[in-house]
């Protein structure tokens, strides 16, 4: 029977407040958009996740999408729920989302009320929960009104069906009218969740300047850039990587020399901070005080390891981060 580690929560400064809320979440939170589909090694997932919580990582993220097939991650997750963690459910924060295309016909996908509210339903029955911390709006929906959107959101929460709300991928303008709609709504808007990496920066300036204003946190996907900021493509492509085998996630196109080029000379300045690449990416990214939590996936467990010690040291000198900025110019 499982029994979670006694020193996981040894380290308070783990933890960062989100946004201007009670909530602080972990540094590192786990993500289960991989490797939790009805085809993956359910010992692998189980051990990954259990290793995670041993690690302090309280955050477990999910979509009603997860999987493949679709609703395979949250089924899968209940299964490590209902054998290993429910005594420890209290300790959890357990997020899903709802907004790509989850089943045929008008109401399968996007931001109507009728759709995220039955996408919730499903989600608590799959796995097997009265309530989510944090319900999502996954995408911007162009054609829905955002006050039917938000609406939704609080009405999740008013219903006891989520503690809190957030929003993904919305751009700045359309995440200063959702956080105004929610706070006259009275359901602030907690979170959002953005795709953020050395790699891709479409964040900076002005969504962060906009999450900072609205005292809304982040968590941000995609900080490994989907593995190419580690060293896992170095010596080609592992028949195990994203790659290799899912390429849903990154296709060979993807890995390409002068890109290698760069994450190369990156991971020469990662070790000469006393930390892999991909540590170095993670720490990059928390600087900034706005991003909460750093969303990993991970195929193994030593892959949540390396990146949970990422966190030992976040700090950058000016001269590293002129080097990055050279290197990724």
């Amino acid at each position: 029977m499982y029994s979670p580690a006694s020193t996981r929560y040894d380290s308070p400064s783990f933890y960062r407040r989100c946004g201007r809320s009670g909530l602080r979440l972990p540094l590192i939170s786990l993500g289960l958009w991989h490797n939790f589909g009805a085809k993956d090694d359910y010992e692998i997932a189980r051990a990954i996740t259990l290793r995670a919580f041993d690690l302090g990582v309280t955050h477990l993220d999910l979509a009603n999408n997860y999987g493949p097939p679709d609703g395979a991650a949250e089924t899968t997750f209940s299964k490590i729920l209902r054998d290993d963690l429910r005594p420890w459910r209290d300790e959890l924060i357990i997020s899903t989302k709802a907004g790509y295309y989850m089943w045929p016909g008008p109401y399968g996908e996007w931001g109507s009320r009728k759709y995220l509210l039955s996408s919730l339903d499903q989600s608590l029955k799959r796995m097997g929960l009265d309530y989510v911390d944090i319900f999502y709006s996954h995408r911007l929906d162009p054609e829905t009104p955002l006050e039917e959107t938000m609406g939704a959101l609080a009405h999740a929460v008013r219903s006891g069906k989520a503690l809190y709300v957030g929003i993904s991928n919305y751009p700045p303008a359309e995440t200063a009218r959702a956080a105004q709609l929610l706070r006259e709504l009275g359901t602030p808007c907690l979170i959002h969740q953005p795709r953020y990496s050395m790699l891709d920066r479409w964040v900076e300036p002005e969504l962060l300047a906009t999450l900072e204003k609205e005292g809304i946190g982040s968590i941000v996907f995609s900080p490994l850039a989907k593995g190419l900021l580690t060293d896992r493509y170095f010596k080609g492509i592992p028949a195990d990587s994203r790659a290799g085998h899912d390429q849903r996630f990154l296709r060979p196109a993807d890995v390409k020399d002068a890109l290698l080029a760069k994450t190369k000379k990156l991971n020469d300045l990662a070790q000469s901070r006393g930390q892999t690449l991909a540590q170095m990416a993670l720490a990059w990214v928390l600087r900034h005080k706005t991003v909460t939590s750093a969303l990993i996936g991970a195929s193994k467990v030593s892959q949540v390891e390396d990146c949970v010690g990422a966190t030992k040291n976040l700090v950058f000198s000016a001269e590293e981060l002129a080097q990055i900025e050279t290197i990724l110019a």
